[in-house]
């Protein structure tokens, strides 16, 4: 359970276990997440950081064409 959806759900009036601790450690791992992986993005070359751009945007753009299939919406 992430940090947003604990509180979406408590919104909703879902009991959640998580604690204003629990949230806490989660906005923290989540910002070490962050910071990690973008010294990673920094050591690779501008070439590799566009083909894994350019992966990504195929990838994102082959989600919304599957998710518009499954509602029965077919791409012109």
């Amino acid at each position: 359970m992430t940090t947003i959806t604990a509180d979406e759900l408590a919104v909703r009036g879902f009991q959640s276990s998580a604690t204003r601790f629990d949230r806490t450690l989660l906005r923290a791992a989540a910002a070490l997440d962050a910071y990690a992986l973008g010294r990673v993005e920094r050591r690779h070359d501008a070439v590799q950081r566009r083909a894994l751009t350019a992966q990504d945007v195929a990838a994102g753009a082959r989600q919304e064409a599957e998710a518009l299939g499954a509602i029965g919406m077919l791409p012109r």
